[in-house]
């Protein structure tokens, strides 16, 4: 199933089922609550406003996580997960903008993402297990600020937190497989990432399991998985965001989650 968050015309906020002849089911209560579906029907025109698909308590990420996206960097591959943190309020919505930040305008990056969707509380967890605890997957945009990144700060919390900088959306689908799945990131109609999941260095449960032996996963939490190469950063020259820019990232069997940018 497809499950998103919305705001309707009336300026309700709305849980919803995307059905597959593109019509919406409301559901009475949350995905987490087990939302009961009502019956009624709205169609996407009648959407106000794209919501991301969940509230989250924590966005956790996973850096060089595509073998191919490592050796652009001239990383090694990992021994084991890199995690980091976006800051909560970085969260943003399809066809909600991507605002340049004034303190850090100019090397505004892209990076298209499988995010995992926690679904029930998770602690020192195997890997095998992982499966029970997830509700599902979407797409993610891990919007960085590379000066910061890599020049002014010398580390990652500041150029992936500014807000704006987590679109996720516009679905979150429950029956998938994670193993392999076409994924890119599309600028102003130009594919400029595309990849497979089966890249990842490490796999969906091995990532789901490590994080949960170092912090608990609580309902709602998003794990991004990595990014594939093609990153604007690395291009030669580089390719960045700028005012007026649509950036989109597609995963098959998710969607297509869209963002224009604009200027703080």
């Amino acid at each position: 199933m497809k499950y998103l968050r919305f705001i309707d015309k009336d300026n309700c906020i709305c849980s919803g089922i995307l059905k597959t002849d593109g019509t919406i089911e409301l559901l009475k209560g949350g995905f987490f609550e087990t939302g009961e579906p009502t019956g009624q029907r709205y169609s996407q025109e009648e959407i106000q406003q794209y919501l991301p698909p969940v509230e989250v308590p924590n966005i956790i990420a996973i850096g060089l996580n595509y073998k191919e996206h490592a050796r652009e960097f001239g990383n090694p591959l990992p021994p084991a997960p890199v995690i980091f943190l976006k800051a909560t309020t970085s969260i943003n919505a399809h066809k909600q903008p991507i605002i340049l930040p004034r303190q850090a305008p100019g090397e505004v990056d892209y990076e298209a993402e499988l995010a995992i969707v926690i679904g029930k509380k998770a602690k020192n967890i195997s890997p095998d297990q992982a499966e029970q605890f997830i509700l599902g997957y979407t797409c993610a945009n891990d919007v960085t600020a590379r000066d910061c990144q890599q020049r002014l700060d010398k580390q990652w919390a500041r150029a992936k937190s500014f807000d704006t900088f987590c679109p996720v959306g516009p679905v979150i689908e429950t029956e998938l497989d994670p193993d392999n799945l076409p994924i890119r990131s599309i600028l102003n109609g130009q594919v400029m990432q595309e990849s497979s999941t089966s890249d990842l260095v490490f796999s969906v449960p091995d990532i789901v399991s490590y994080c949960s032996k170092n912090m608990t996963l609580l309902p709602g939490t998003l794990i991004l998985t990595g990014t594939p190469p093609g990153v604007g950063f690395a291009r030669k020259p580089p390719v960045l965001l700028r005012a007026g820019d649509t950036i989109a990232v597609e995963i098959d069997g998710i969607g297509l989650l869209k963002n224009q940018v604009r200027k703080e």
